[in-house]
Protein backbone atom coordinates (compact mmCIF):
# COMPACT_ATOMS: atom_id res chain seq x y z
CA UNK A 1 0.00 0.00 0.00
CA UNK A 2 1.23 3.64 -0.90
CA UNK A 3 2.42 5.89 2.01
CA UNK A 4 0.34 8.76 0.74
CA UNK A 5 -2.88 9.20 2.61
CA UNK A 6 -5.25 9.97 -0.67
CA UNK A 7 -3.57 7.94 -3.06
CA UNK A 8 -4.50 4.99 -0.01
CA UNK A 9 -8.44 6.55 -0.03
CA UNK A 10 -8.72 6.57 -3.98
CA UNK A 11 -7.73 2.49 -3.58
CA UNK A 12 -10.01 1.94 -0.71
CA UNK A 13 -13.05 3.59 -2.87
CA UNK A 14 -12.00 1.82 -5.73
CA UNK A 15 -11.96 -1.31 -4.40
CA UNK A 16 -15.26 -0.96 -2.72
CA UNK A 17 -16.54 -0.10 -5.70
CA UNK A 18 -14.86 -3.08 -7.27
CA UNK A 19 -16.81 -5.09 -4.90
CA UNK A 20 -20.06 -4.12 -6.78
CA UNK A 21 -18.57 -5.57 -10.25
CA UNK A 22 -19.11 -9.06 -11.66
CA UNK A 23 -16.81 -11.49 -9.69
CA UNK A 24 -14.35 -12.23 -12.82
CA UNK A 25 -13.05 -8.89 -12.17
CA UNK A 26 -10.06 -8.80 -10.47
CA UNK A 27 -7.54 -5.04 -9.87
CA UNK A 28 -4.48 -5.16 -9.91
CA UNK A 29 -2.56 -1.90 -8.77
CA UNK A 30 1.21 -1.07 -10.44
CA UNK A 31 3.36 1.53 -9.17
CA UNK A 32 3.44 4.75 -11.35
CA UNK A 33 5.19 7.73 -12.04
CA UNK A 34 4.63 8.00 -8.18
CA UNK A 35 1.13 7.05 -8.06
CA UNK A 36 -0.67 3.81 -9.20
CA UNK A 37 -1.79 2.42 -12.40
CA UNK A 38 -4.98 0.24 -12.03
CA UNK A 39 -5.54 -2.77 -14.66
CA UNK A 40 -8.67 -5.27 -15.08
CA UNK A 41 -8.69 -7.73 -17.83
CA UNK A 42 -4.90 -7.00 -18.43
CA UNK A 43 -5.24 -3.56 -19.24
CA UNK A 44 -4.86 -0.19 -17.77
CA UNK A 45 -8.28 1.42 -16.83
CA UNK A 46 -7.90 3.52 -14.11
CA UNK A 47 -4.33 6.04 -12.29
CA UNK A 48 -4.78 6.53 -8.63
CA UNK A 49 -2.39 10.34 -8.24
CA UNK A 50 -1.93 13.38 -6.43
CA UNK A 51 -4.67 14.97 -9.32
CA UNK A 52 -7.23 12.13 -8.46
CA UNK A 53 -8.68 8.75 -9.42
CA UNK A 54 -9.12 8.92 -13.01
CA UNK A 55 -10.98 6.50 -15.32
CA UNK A 56 -10.03 5.92 -19.01
CA UNK A 57 -13.34 6.19 -21.06
CA UNK A 58 -14.94 6.25 -24.59
CA UNK A 59 -15.93 9.88 -26.09
CA UNK A 60 -20.10 9.65 -25.38
CA UNK A 61 -19.09 8.44 -21.64
CA UNK A 62 -15.98 10.90 -21.24
CA UNK A 63 -18.70 13.87 -21.92
CA UNK A 64 -20.91 12.63 -19.70
CA UNK A 65 -18.57 12.04 -16.85
CA UNK A 66 -17.63 15.52 -17.69
CA UNK A 67 -20.92 16.78 -17.08
CA UNK A 68 -20.68 16.14 -13.46
CA UNK A 69 -19.99 18.93 -10.88
CA UNK A 70 -16.12 18.88 -10.40
CA UNK A 71 -15.28 15.93 -13.02
CA UNK A 72 -12.48 17.18 -15.32
CA UNK A 73 -10.01 15.91 -17.93
CA UNK A 74 -7.16 14.51 -16.84
CA UNK A 75 -4.02 16.38 -16.56
CA UNK A 76 -1.04 15.64 -14.16
CA UNK A 77 0.61 18.87 -14.37
CA UNK A 78 -0.25 22.76 -15.32
CA UNK A 79 1.96 22.15 -18.62
CA UNK A 80 1.21 18.68 -19.36
CA UNK A 81 -0.51 17.35 -21.88
CA UNK A 82 -4.61 17.02 -20.73
CA UNK A 83 -5.58 13.42 -21.70
CA UNK A 84 -8.41 12.66 -24.41
CA UNK A 85 -10.02 9.75 -22.94
CA UNK A 86 -9.11 10.02 -19.02
CA UNK A 87 -11.60 12.14 -16.80
CA UNK A 88 -10.95 12.37 -12.99
CA UNK A 89 -14.13 11.26 -10.81
CA UNK A 90 -15.52 13.93 -8.61
CA UNK A 91 -15.40 13.81 -4.91
CA UNK A 92 -19.60 13.09 -4.93
CA UNK A 93 -18.59 9.90 -7.40
CA UNK A 94 -16.06 8.73 -5.42
CA UNK A 95 -17.80 8.76 -2.58
CA UNK A 96 -20.73 6.45 -3.69
CA UNK A 97 -20.08 2.93 -4.69
CA UNK A 98 -23.00 1.57 -6.36
CA UNK A 99 -22.11 5.11 -8.33
CA UNK A 100 -18.42 4.39 -9.03
CA UNK A 101 -19.00 0.70 -9.73
CA UNK A 102 -21.13 2.34 -12.57
CA UNK A 103 -18.25 4.35 -13.74
CA UNK A 104 -15.56 1.44 -13.14
CA UNK A 105 -17.85 -1.00 -15.14
CA UNK A 106 -17.37 1.00 -18.13
CA UNK A 107 -14.09 1.93 -17.80
CA UNK A 108 -12.88 -1.67 -17.58
CA UNK A 109 -15.26 -2.99 -20.59
CA UNK A 110 -14.18 -0.31 -23.21
CA UNK A 111 -10.16 -0.76 -22.23
CA UNK A 112 -10.67 -4.53 -22.60
CA UNK A 113 -12.48 -3.62 -25.55
CA UNK A 114 -9.07 -1.52 -27.06
CA UNK A 115 -6.65 -3.81 -28.97
CA UNK A 116 -3.43 -5.20 -27.02
CA UNK A 117 -0.62 -2.75 -26.26
CA UNK A 118 2.72 -3.82 -28.44
CA UNK A 119 4.99 -5.66 -26.98
CA UNK A 120 8.28 -3.03 -25.83
CA UNK A 121 11.36 -4.43 -27.76
CA UNK A 122 13.62 -5.79 -25.58
CA UNK A 123 16.99 -3.74 -24.93
CA UNK A 124 20.42 -5.58 -25.93
CA UNK A 125 22.96 -5.81 -23.44
CA UNK A 126 25.61 -3.61 -23.89
CA UNK A 127 28.88 -4.77 -23.05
Amino acid sequence: MSKNPDLEQQRAELERAADLLPPDIDLRFRPMFGGLGVYAKERMFASLSDVGLALKLPPGERADLLREPGAKPLQFAENAPVSKESVVVPPAIRADPIRLAKWTGISITYTASLPAPKPKAKRKATS
